[in-house]
Formats: structure tokens, C-alpha cells, sequence
């Protein structure tokens, strides 16, 4: 008997679908009715819509999930989110690098590098709770989860960051870290290279990511050292994640410093070998340069500095720290004292590890964007069709559905987000409609906030948010919390033919 007709808000026809499991695409229809997908392939004779695409020579994917943003503020001060569903991303993962919004309240001007989620104010949610519950009264345009930062905790509860958490400063956090998973957050993030973190010593770390244990949360970590010591930081991460018992994600993995270029080879055997023991994932950003907080302790493996913000000399925004300094005729030590407070890009890495770090089993796709930068790094802007256009089409780096497999199904099983980051019947319609042909990057160093191209389309929960060129003004976007979502890592293997688990 002949199937019946499905009746769907919105059907996209003849598109080349690739479902972000890693397998390759295949051409068909996609149904939508809700926030859900209701029907994939062919379609029964008489299916129809109110609305229907005629995809032909396009991509249909899901869209695209951020597991490494700082966009816990624009959340709540752009709903739109333009930078992020203007490149299809639907769904982010906030509260990296020991720095989230909540819960914390302070007077005043914010503790570097927390104030790279805003100025003075913006930190005034004491609870956890208090922080979701403004989302959903005032929800995105997109999808977020969300992480508590070791740093916020420590800010929150220390009278000085110089020296490691007494007992009982260790409770304070642990109490408010406990209420804040139960409120709904993934899990714990360290930012160990920042000084308001550097101090607290491997045990500190460990006591917190219990907490997270006890909750099925997971630890994400801006380890220690990115040059050097890359191994040592590393290996205490593993350890953090082993005593805890907890999956470990390492954030936007890199080795920095020309003395360290190369180092992808040590360090990506590494990760692989300790991921058969435990759940270990890790990101990675697809540029040469970093971005953060403008410090000297960046200066010498640096080729090459931009300064993103300054509250000192806001003209300076843009322009190259070197240049500065000449003007100045000073050093660039003496320079970005008289800029500071102020953000920087640096240009530290090398290309080859950078490709070697994204073609790696495992490794997803992470923009590491600083939304409140004046001129941000253009990876806040052009990170997801960069790695479509430029490393997997143009390149050849990888096969697309390769790539897309790396910005959601991936990411999605990292981080247990249920019903995303894959096309299937019965997931969330996060949906994006993308021209394989067009698809890149035009975020620059220059000109670091042009949307991409060749985004055609972006749904979030059935609702488009980004169409023609712009964005729609709906903000159908949700807070994920814990309860609703699977174990993190449960939905992907850390190496192939493993199964490493606590």
C-alpha cells in the first residue's frame, strides 16, 4: 500500500543531503513540521507544504554547533546572533576557558580576562539559574549550552587569585558550581593559563570537576601551556579528567611559538593513545592566529600582534601593535601598558599544524570568537564556511561530509546535545541550506565582520533565523539544559574500535 502524503510546514526539495554522521550525501527532500523533521529522501507522491525550497545544486545540513564560544553576554545583548547563524551556526556551547557569565556578580570593571564578555555590569546574575531564566524570557535567535567557568567561580569567592583556594573557598565553589549544574549548566571550564587561574594547583581543579561527576557533567579546559610545556599541560589535563572521572575536552588545540611548530606530531599521537583509555575530544579554530586579552606574556612567541580593543586609546582598534609603538617611539611592552585594558590577536601558529589539527580523527570545529571585541578576530565571523570553502573544498583537506561531520554530529555526541547536529526523523529541524559551489569565509584581518558566503538558509527549531543575505529577526533559540540532554560523549568513540568509558 502506497505510503501517505506527508503534510509539513516546510519542505526543501532536490538538495544533496548530508546528515552530519560522517556518511556522504545523498540527493533528496526534507520535511519539516514544528521544530521537528518529519521526513527525509524520497517523499510519497502528494506531499506538500505551505512553503517549499527547491534545492537543487545545494547542500542541506544540520546546523552547524559551536562547542567553543564566548558568547554568553551577546546572547542576551544581540539575540540575533547575527555573526554566528550568518555562517549557520545553530547551536553554541558557552563558558569556555574558565570564563562564564554566571554565576557572578560584580562591582565595578570586570577582572581580566572576564572582561572579554563585557564591561562593567554585565556580571549580575549570582545564580546560575537567574542567568537561564533571563534566556527564556528574552530566548535567541539560536541554541545554547551552557559551561561554568573555574574562573568565575574563583572571582566569585576569593579575596586574591595569587595563591591556590583555601578549604574552605573550595567548598564556596563547590556549592555554587553544584547549584549551578543542577540548574541546568554541562559541566566545568578552566582557563589554567590566566592568571586569575594560574595559581590554583591540579587538586583545586579536581575537587570542582567532582562536583561536575556527580551531575554527568564533563571538563573542558584552556590548558596551562599551548608552547613549551604543551605535553606536561596536557597530561595534567588527562589526569583531571581520570581522578574525576569525567570526559575531557581540550579547547582549541594548538601548539604556539615558532620553536614549537611541528609539535601537531607529538601531540596528536598523544591524544589518540589516551583516548582509548578515557572520553577525551578536543576543538580547533581554522586560522594561524590566536585571540584574548592583550599581555606580554604573549609577546615572544608572536609574530605578528593586532590590538582588538583598548580602553586607554579606542582609535587604536585594528592597527598593529608594532605601528603603535612606533608612533609612540617606545618598546611594545611599554606600548600595550598604556593601552590596558585592551584585546589582541597573535599570530603564533603554523599552517601546517593547523591542518594537521583539523584533519585529525575526532577533531571538531570551534570558533573561539570574542563577540565584544571592537575588530575581532574574523573567526568570530567566517570560522564554519571557512572550513567548508577554503580546508574542504578548496584544499581538499577533507571530503565535505566530512567537514560538516566535524561542526555537528561530532560535536553534538562531545557534548551529548540530544536530537542535534544530525538529520534524521524525529531531531530538532536546526537546519542549514548552503551552496557547496560559493560557501567561504569573507571575514578578514582587514575587515574581520563580513558574513559569509554562500549561506542560503538557516532554521533553528523549524523557524528560519537567517535568510537571503540576513537575518529574520526570530529568536526561537533555546536554553539547553543538562536534564534535557544525553551523556556527554555517549553518542561518539573517542578512537576507533574503543569504547572507553567511567
Amino acid at each position: 500500500m502506497p505510503a501517505s502524503p506527508i503534510r509539513a510546514d516546510l519542505i526543501i526539495r532536490n538538495a544533496q543531503l548530508i546528515d552530519g554522521t560522517g556518511a556522504p550525501p545523498v540527493g533528496g527532500d526534507l520535511a519539516i513540521a514544528g521544530d521537528r523533521i518529519v521526513a527525509l529522501g524520497a517523499l510519497p507522491a502528494g506531499s506538500s507544504a505551505p512553503s517549499e525550497i527547491d534545492a537543487r545544486g545545494k547542500v542541506a545540513a544540520p546546523g552547524f554547533i559551536d562547542p567553543h564560544t564566548h558568547d554568553d553576554n551577546l546572547l542576551l545583548s544581540d539575540p540575533a546572533m547575527t555573526p554566528k547563524v550568518s555562517q549557520g551556526v545553530t547551536t553554541v556551547v558557552a563558558g569556555n576557558c574558565g570564563i562564564s557569565l554566571a554565576p557572578l556578580t560584580v562591582a565595578g570593571a570586570p577582572t581580566p580576562p572576564l572582561d572579554l564578555l563585557g564591561d562593567a555590569g554585565v556580571f549580575r546574575f549570582p545564580r546560575f539559574a537567574d542567568y537561564l531564566d533571563q534566556l527564556d524570557q528574552t530566548p535567541p535567535a539560536i541554541n545554547a549550552a551552557f559551561l561554568v567557568g573555574h574562573m568565575s567561580l574563583r572571582v566569585g569567592c576569593m579575596d586574591r587569585f595569587d595563591r591556590p583556594a583555601s578549604a574552605a573557598e573550595i567548598a564556596q565553589m563547590a556549592q555554587r558550581l553544584d547549584d549551578s549544574l543542577a540548574a541546568g549548566a554541562i559541566g566545568l571550564s578552566t582557563g589554567l593559563y590566566y592568571k586569575p587561574s594560574e595559581a590554583a594547583p591540579t587538586d583545586e581543579v579536581i575537587s570542582l570537576a567532582k562536583v561536575a561527576k556527580r551531575h554527568g557533567g564533563m571538563y573542558v579546559t584552556h590548558m596551562r601551556n599551548e608552547n613549551d610545556r604543551v605535553m606536561s599541560a596536557l597530561d595534567e589535563s588527562f589526569a583531571i579528567g581520570r581522578e574525576a572521572q569525567v570526559p575531557v575536552v581540550i579547547s582549541h588545540h594548538k601548539v604556539i611559538g615558532k620553536a614549537n611548530f611541528g609539535r601537531s606530531a607529538e601531540t596528536l599521537p598523544f591524544l589518540a593513545e589516551r583516548a582509548k583509555r578515557q572520553p577525551i575530544g578536543f576543538d580547533v579554530y581554522p586560522y594561524i592566529a590566536s585571540s584574548t586579552v592583550l599581555s606580554v606574556d604573549r609577546f615572544n612567541a608572536s609574530q605578528r600582534i593586532i590590538v582588538t580593543w583598548s580602553k586607554q586609546r579606542p582609535e587604536v582598534s585594528g592597527r598593529d601593535l608594532a605601528d603603535i609603538a612606533r608612533e609612540m617611539n617606545t618598546s611594545i611592552e611599554i606600548a600595550a601598558a598604556a593601552l590596558q585594558p585592551a584585546g589582541a590577536i597573535y599570530f603564533m601558529m603554523d599552517e601546517d599544524d593547523v591542518q594537521k589539527i583539523l584533519k585529525a580523527d575526532g577533531a571538531m570545529v570551534g570558533s573561539d570568537g570574542l563577540p565584544h571585541d571592537v575588530f575581532p578576530h574574523p573567526r568570530l565571523w567566517g570560522t564554519f564556511p571557512r572550513v567548508l570553502g577554503h580546508y574542504a573544498r578548496d584544499l581538499q583537506l577533507f571530503p565535505l561530509h566530512e567537514a560538516v561531520h566535524k561542526m555537528t554530529g561530532l560535536t553534538a555526541g562531545y557534548f551529548g546535545l540530544r536530537d542535534r547536529g544530525v538529520l534524521r526523523v524525529g531531531a530538532f529541524a536546526d537546519v542549514v541550506l548552503f551552496d557547496p559551489a560559493t560557501v567561504i569565509d569573507r571575514a578578514t584581518f582587514q575587515a574581520p565582520t563580513q558574513p559569509a558566503a554562500g549561506i542560503e538558509l538557516v532554521l533553528v527549531n523549524g523557524k528560519p533565523v537567517w535568510r537571503d543575505g540576513a537575518a529574520t529577526g526570530a529568536r526561537p533559540g533555546r536554553a539547553l539544559r543538562r536534564a534535557t540532554l544525553d551523556k556527554p560523549m555517549g553518542g561518539w568513540r573517542p578512537a576507533r574500535g574503543t569504547t572507553p568509558a567511567f
